[in-house]
């Protein structure tokens, strides 16, 4: 019963609107990670990764959040490897998380406002082997 609530929960949760900008974390010897979201014309979120490294601009990822078969997924296309999908297994009014077990490496990722500052991580399933950004938004 429990389940099911949650999953009705799951399937009715909005898109993170909280996450639309551009956010980057504090410059750390000349480099600097990036994340741009913006909302799509079909509801969802677009996102764009990069990394600024003393004035050039390298492309990283393509990022999508949508509703996809009644559950918010996470779409990643990391820059010369396969296209992964994860899905919403906990959304609140400023977090959510998604996972993919059967994804070698990360099988959860996570973001989350803390304050002004977007969080974001990826980790094993279980939280072992966790990344971590903070970044703060940009006036771009």
């Amino acid at each position: 019963m429990l389940s099911a609530l949650f999953s009705v929960i799951l399937a009715s949760a909005p898109v993170p609107l909280w996450m639309v900008g551009t956010w980057c974390t504090a410059p750390t010897n000349g480099r600097q990670m990036c994340e741009r979201w913006e909302g799509d014309p079909q509801g969802g979120l677009s996102g764009v990764a990069e990394v600024r490294r003393d004035g050039a601009v390298s492309p990283g990822e393509t990022m999508r959040i949508a509703q996809q078969g009644g559950v918010l997924v996470f779409h990643a296309e990391p820059r010369g490897q396969a296209p992964t999908d994860f899905r919403a297994i906990m959304v609140s009014a400023d977090a959510i998380t998604f996972e993919n077990r059967a994804h070698d490496y990360p099988q959860r990722v996570r973001y989350w406002r803390e304050g002004a500052a977007l969080m974001a991580e990826i980790s094993l399933a279980d939280g072992s082997k966790p990344m971590r950004w903070t970044f703060h938004r940009t006036g771009e």
